[in-house]
């Protein structure tokens, strides 16, 4: 897409971590307003609080798809829509206690990032296209089995993106996945690998954005791994499984 500057961006799950940063990083490089959703609101005061009212709060349930259409009725202005409400319950698949993890991963992070492509869609493309990007995962390539669950919502987002960018590409909207390594944000504490600070983490993302990247891998660990999944895929998969306890 063009760049940041002037667009009014919309950023899911905006109160803290990765999503904050996003925010924050918006307004550096010059965007001219950004809707901050979260489920309650409040939590988005400091934000709103720094950003001489181009920081506009909006209460959001993405996994609720009446609110989302909603929120998308209300906010036809947006030009960079950046899904990146998550959630990461460190379950495995065939030992965890029941399959309520997978369920809860799987309606945010799959599902509500559906919710917020197919409400949002017509908006974009009555901006001209915009853009779209995708908070995925490294862990959309490689299924972490001390993570077992989280890795496979994120593989659905992987798909999801390939497809909605070849539906959405005929009106011009451009659609990024980003595929990170841990960030160091709370989500992420208990992962025992290197991470990469959020504010970092969002500008990288942002300039490739900016410079038309499909395909987002904006740290070193990311980067490591597509190559080792390009070289040795099966290697990479075994090592995923390593990190398994016992």
């Amino acid at each position: 897409m063009s760049r940041i500057e002037g667009q009014t961006a919309l950023v899911t799950g905006a109160n803290r971590g990765i999503g904050k940063a996003f925010v924050e990083e918006l307004l550096a490089a010059g965007a001219a307003k950004v809707y901050a959703t979260a489920r309650d609101v409040r939590t988005l005061d400091d934000l709103v609080a720094e950003s001489g009212g181009r920081v506009v709060p909006v209460a959001l349930d993405v996994t609720k798809p009446e609110a989302v259409e909603a929120v998308a009725r209300d906010h036809g202005d947006v030009s960079l829509l950046i899904n990146n409400a998550g959630t990461l319950a460190y379950a495995a698949i065939v030992h965890a206690d029941s399959t309520d993890a997978a369920r809860a991963e799987m309606e945010t992070n799959y599902f509500g990032t559906v919710n917020m492509i197919r409400a949002f869609a017509p908006v974009l493309k009555a901006k001209g296209g915009g853009a779209i990007v995708n908070l995925a995962s490294i862990a959309s390539h490689v299924n972490f089995p001390v993570i077992g669950s989280y890795s496979a919502s994120k593989a659905a987002v992987h798909s999801l993106t390939q497809g909605v960018r070849a539906e959405l590409a005929a009106q011009g909207t451009f659609v990024a996945g980003v595929y990170p390594g841990p960030v160091d944000t709370d989500m992420a504490a208990e992962f025992p690998m290197d991470k990469t600070p959020p504010g970092a983490f969002a500008r990288a993302v942002l300039d490739d954005v900016e410079a038309g990247e499909e395909d987002i891998y904006p740290d070193p660990m990311s980067l490591e791994m597509r190559g080792g999944l390009l070289g040795d895929p099966k290697a990479v998969e075994r090592q995923a499984g390593e990190m398994l306890p016992g």
